[in-house]
């Protein structure tokens, strides 16, 4: 007992003497330094080791919280993206519009049409029937005949509204005709549906008409149905057969209407009066 009792105090002794050697070594020589940093380059692993899990569950958190942010971002800047391309569709139109535009300055400017944002709920195609569903209807002060478009141009009009969903018909559809004119010369005709989501073809064209590959269809405004100067095809095909009466001009729509979701449904003007009254 005596003699284990002398180990014990003697250890104590040997580690508190080296304890202050080391002290001292560290105060008034440099090579304690090196000795510390090297210490502590061998023991940084394990801090990091120990700290791994705390990290782990910080990121996994992050990542959570960021991926909902982003999700609730990316939808808000779609449906921002959505409203600013109604507006950029025009810009072309009124550009060319804007010098004739000029001689009239004591008129009236022209106000921004109103309009409202809608999802798509369902799709109903066949070569007969070109329709979808949207999430919006009377509730939202929708009415049948209201011109609906994507972020590339027309996609067709409201056919049935009811009280919280619409019917949309799409300009593809065999029963829909819509009034434009080439952005290029001016010249107004109509196109039509032909059962087929990615093409359509204007109606009763003379041999004589100018018009090319290429060119750009907007809306004419006439009927009333469809606002002036959004884009609706583009000229890709013209069969001139002299055997025919007319001409046979196909063109693809610009909107993407084989994978549209989000979709834009516009207020006639005379609408936007009846409201304000």
């Amino acid at each position: 007992m005596f003699g284990r009792t002398i180990s014990l105090q003697l250890r104590l002794f040997v580690a508190v003497l080296l304890s202050i050697v080391l002290i001292v070594g560290d105060k008034f020589t440099q090579g304690s330094t090196t000795v510390r940093t090297s210490l502590n380059t061998l023991v940084s692993p394990l801090i990091y080791l120990a700290n791994l899990p705390y990290e782990v569950f910080s990121f996994g958190a992050k990542s959570l919280q960021t991926r909902e942010q982003l999700l609730t971002e990316n939808e808000a800047l779609k449906q921002k993206q959505l409203l600013q391309s109604e507006q950029l569709q025009q810009y072309q139109f009124l550009s060319k519009e804007n010098q004739k535009l000029r001689a009239l300055l004591g008129s009236s400017a022209k106000q921004p049409n109103r309009k409202i944002i809608a999802q798509i709920l369902s799709v109903h195609s066949n070569p007969y029937s070109h329709q979808v569903v949207i999430n919006r209807g009377a509730i939202d002060g929708l009415s049948e005949g209201q011109a609906v478009i994507d972020e590339m141009g027309v996609v067709g009009q409201l056919t049935k509204v009811g009280s919280t969903t619409s019917r949309v018909l799409l300009m593809t559809d065999t029963t829909h005709a819509t009034p434009v004119r080439i952005l290029r010369n001016e010249v107004r005709t109509v196109v039509e549906g032909m059962g087929k989501i990615n093409q359509v073809k204007l109606s009763h064209v003379p041999h004589s008409l100018d018009v090319r590959i290429g060119d750009v269809l907007v809306t004419s405004g006439l009927g009333g149905t469809f606002p002036e100067g959004y884009p609706v095809a583009i000229v890709t095909e013209i069969n001139r057969d002299e055997g025919s009466p007319f001409a046979q001009v196909y063109a693809e729509p610009v909107a993407q209407l084989d994978r549209i979701r989000l979709l834009v449904v516009l207020w006639r003007q005379q609408q936007e009066i009846i409201s304000s009254e």
